[in-house]
């Protein structure tokens, strides 16, 4: 006779587990996509007709991304969690390697001003998108080797702050200030969690802190966007012009927004439009309420990370448990910094936002952290045995 266990974590059928992921996850994933498309499509309208004289042109190519993104997802959820652990360091090798050939000249693919991309065929590749991955699966099986040593300073933080070093530093020539500070934010969050001294995670945070400080002062290009991003108002026509027509686009908006495909911002008033700033053309067409909306299902996205991350720690996953963190740390911690930029809240990253902008690296690395998530999900629950 077959044996039928029905819980809130699943179904488990004759000893064999069903797949059922976190509907609270997708869902929210879903719809944040779905999102995308369409302000994606109704902010690059004007670009697109200007620029390609098809007003489809970069929706087509975002739908092509989306694909790519859950074709992607759809291969990692094949996988088993313990794979990952044990191709992190091969990831973050080639993730490394990708850096570097991004920053050598006539390899990598130089664009206003940046070199952060690679040409694979008719697509662009921005490697430091999937090092965002690369790093997190590696630092989540760096914790669970190192578990025993994150008390001493050396082993248990040094070792992984001069990898990040390592990769800022690159990530820094291209230049990519926010994928660098994004990484570190992350990186050492999940050490924190992890179990490394406060005394020895503070020490890195004000080193890492002090450092940022410093090659901002030494870089006239980034003390501009500072400068700009504290006082935008006193130079609205050059360094605070990106933000001021943001901030203007948030204003317009008010509670209801002017409705879908009303903005006045995206005819070329307001710099990267369906890219880093598309929350502020989301807020013009769909006020406050759209903004919350956005908002809410990122909340959701982090708070089931991290719901998962503790069902996989009480099942003695620990591998999938700060895989999980990380990753609700790194989508949670771009969303906020995307939006801190697009409301004059945080300084321009050039920071895209997870599976709502434009941007085809993006999207398919956003892809793969949920896949991941959803991995570790789908063996938590077939190791979760029921109280009787």
């Amino acid at each position: 006779m077959s044996a039928v266990i029905s819980n809130s974590r699943g179904t488990r059928t004759a000893g064999r587990a069903r797949p059922v992921y976190d509907r609270w996850l997708v869902g929210s994933v879903g719809i944040l996509i779905a999102i995308g498309i369409v302000m994606v499509y109704s902010a690059s309208i004007p670009t697109a007709e200007r620029y390609t004289g098809s007003s489809y042109h970069f929706l087509l190519r975002h739908l092509i991304s989306v694909v790519l993104g859950l074709a992607a997802a759809a291969v990692i959820l094949r996988t088993r969690v313990r794979l990952w652990e044990q191709i992190g360091p091969y990831l973050l090798l080639s993730g490394i390697c990708m850096l570097v050939l991004v920053v050598v000249p006539g390899v990598g693919v130089h664009v206003n001003g940046s070199s952060r991309w690679l040409r694979l065929g008719l697509f662009k590749l921005q490697p430091s998108e999937l090092v965002k991955d690369f790093m997190i699966v590696y630092v989540a099986g760096y914790l669970v080797r190192k578990q025993d040593e994150l008390r001493y300073f050396t082993q248990g933080i040094l070792m992984v702050s001069i990898v990040v070093a390592i990769i800022g530093t690159l990530l820094l020539q291209e230049p990519d200030l926010g994928a660098a500070a994004v990484i570190g934010f992350t990186v050492f969050l999940m050490l924190f969690l992890g179990g490394v001294r406060f005394g020895h995670f503070m020490v890195v945070l004000a080193a890492g802190v002090g450092g940022m400080i410093l090659l901002t002062i030494f870089s006239p290009y980034r003390v501009a966007r500072v400068t700009g991003f504290l006082h935008p108002w006193s130079d609205p026509l050059n360094k605070g012009f990106q933000l001021t027509q943001a901030l203007i686009a948030f204003g317009r908006g008010g509670i209801f927004g002017v409705g879908l495909g009303g903005s006045v911002q995206k005819l070329f008033y307001l710099p990267a439009a369906y890219t880093d700033f598309l929350m502020a053309v989301l807020a013009e067409e769909l006020g406050l309420i759209g903004v919350l909306v956005i908002i809410s299902l990122f909340a959701v996205v982090v708070w089931r990370a991290f719901a998962i991350a503790r069902a996989a720690e009480r099942v003695g996953q620990i591998y999938g448990a700060r895989l999980a963190q990380g990753i609700g740390i790194l989508l949670g911690g771009e969303a906020m910094i995307n939006m801190g930029v697009n409301m004059g809240a945080l300084p321009t990253k050039g920071l895209t936002l997870p599976f709502v902008s434009y941007g085809g690296s993006s999207m398919v690395a956003s892809c793969i952290a949920v896949a991941l998530l959803l991995v570790v999900d789908r063996e938590t629950r077939q190791r979760w045995v029921p109280k009787q």
